[in-house]
């Protein structure tokens, strides 16, 4: 390469951060860029991992702080990756746009709409766009499909539906002091699979309802129904039905509570064809993305993503932005707008979260999951809701509790429902 390497620091060691680490080094043997220094509160827990790294030979310096970190190399810096807890982002990112660095944030920036207003004022300090690591947008097929559907080759868009099944047992509730919460100190937390594991397919969603090549459908207004079976705060069942600015109807269906393997699939309904995007895998491929699209006359094409390494070419793509060799990145922190009042209003519309009753759920011990539970029927109720509408309460399902609607005009009373709900 002819371009100087870019000069990266890590907030963290562990979680996702282990795998940012694992991808600057790949990047970095290829010469795009250097790992400076790396921060984490318990470092001295990561001494093999600094070997397995090789940070000595790399000549990476570590600290306990991300602030005593940003004070000594703010200046030595192109790029901060943050790959922390998600109630954690704000004063990070807050911190590094100080220092005016460009910040590289893992998704979601942030679950509350008043937090990302002011991460956006943040941003304003820095001398580039922050990148927000929805990590499936950069990928080839969804975007050629993407510029298809919004030169109009299929047609308007109606709806698009999201179902998601990703089991999550105790142990997964057990790991931080944050995990399965709506508020932890006073704090909105907000933590749900729309909101963390399968933020993504949310995120997607509201990417196939866009207008644009770049755009993400506004929410005007939302109904929701939202459900607990493991014994946490927050909700790991949710069924939302939103409308947008631009017309399509975005339904999602998603759960933990489940067994088996994980699934999901994201349809985008238009007028000539429905365009389906679905995960699998296979020992010899390992995980796939299958994108389909099943034409009215009958016609299908179908193109499989595997091998591609998502966190990878994310990178790759912020730092082309960086260099000035891309005109923006690929999910912008104002791209998350919709996102963020997508999760937001699911609880404003819902009012609550319902707790499903014991004998509506199947126990299983998981040696690694721990505690598992599936709620009874819980497949076939969200494909329902998916293709119908028919929410868990019109449906009948014996665990069932109706929900409600919210607008954005709502959104200034998140807090108060929210602590409500605690209550």
């Amino acid at each position: 390469m002819t371009a100087s390497p870019l000069r990266i620091a890590i907030v963290g060691m562990g979680g996702f951060a282990g795998e940012h680490h694992d991808a600057i080094l790949r990047l970095e043997t290829r010469g795009e860029c250097r790992l400076v220094c790396t921060c984490d509160p318990a470092m001295d827990a990561f001494t093999e991992r600094w070997d397995a790294l090789r940070f000595a030979e790399r000549g990476v310096r570590l600290f306990r702080d991300y602030r005593a970190m940003l004070a000594a190399f703010g200046d030595e810096l192109d790029i901060v990756t943050i790959p922390t807890p998600v109630p954690l982002h704000a004063p990070m990112h807050r911190a590094a746009c100080r220092r005016g660095l460009a910040v590289y944030l893992e998704k979601p920036p942030t679950l509350n709409y008043a937090e990302l207003a002011s991460m956006l004022r943040a941003e304003k300090l820095a001398p580039k766009l922050t990148n927000v690591g929805f990590n499936f947008i950069v990928e080839p097929p969804r975007r050629a499909l993407k510029a298809r559907l919004v030169a109009g080759e299929f047609g308007a868009v109606r709806a698009v539906r999201v179902f998601g099944r990703w089991p999550r047992g105790s142990t997964y509730y057990t790991r931080a002091s944050w995990a399965g919460r709506l508020l932890l100190d006073g704090t909105l937390v907000l933590d749900s699979p729309m909101g963390n594991a399968m933020a993504h397919l949310a995120h997607n969603a509201l990417y196939w309802a866009g207008d644009a090549p770049d755009a993400w459908a506004p929410i005007t207004a939302e109904r929701a129904e939202l459900y607990r079976a493991h014994p946490i705060q927050g909700t790991d069942t949710l069924f939302v039905e939103a409308e947008t600015a631009h017309g399509p109807i975005v339904r999602l269906a998603m759960t933990h509570a489940c067994m088996g393997d994980a699934r999901d699939y994201e349809d985008v309904v238009c007028d000539n064809a429905v365009l389906t995007t679905s995960m699998g895998w296979t020992p010899a491929a390992g995980q796939y993305r299958d994108f389909t699209i099943r034409w009215t006359d009958g016609r299908e094409e179908t193109e499989r993503l595997a091998g591609f390494r998502h966190l990878d070419e994310n990178f790759r793509a912020y730092f082309a932005y960086v260099r000035e060799e891309r005109p923006r990145p690929v999910t912008t922190l104002a791209d998350c707008r919709p996102f963020v009042h997508l999760n937001d209003l699911a609880y404003l519309a819902a009012g609550r979260v319902s707790r499903i009753p014991d004998d509506a759920l199947r126990h299983e011990r998981h040696e690694r999951l721990g505690a598992v539970l599936e709620i009874a029927d819980i497949d076939a109720v969200m494909a329902r809701f998916l293709e119908s509408g028919a929410f868990p309460s019109t449906q009948e399902a014996p665990w069932a509790a109706p929900g409600g609607t919210a607008t954005v005009k709502d959104l200034p009373r998140l807090a108060d429902t929210v602590a409500a709900m605690v209550e």
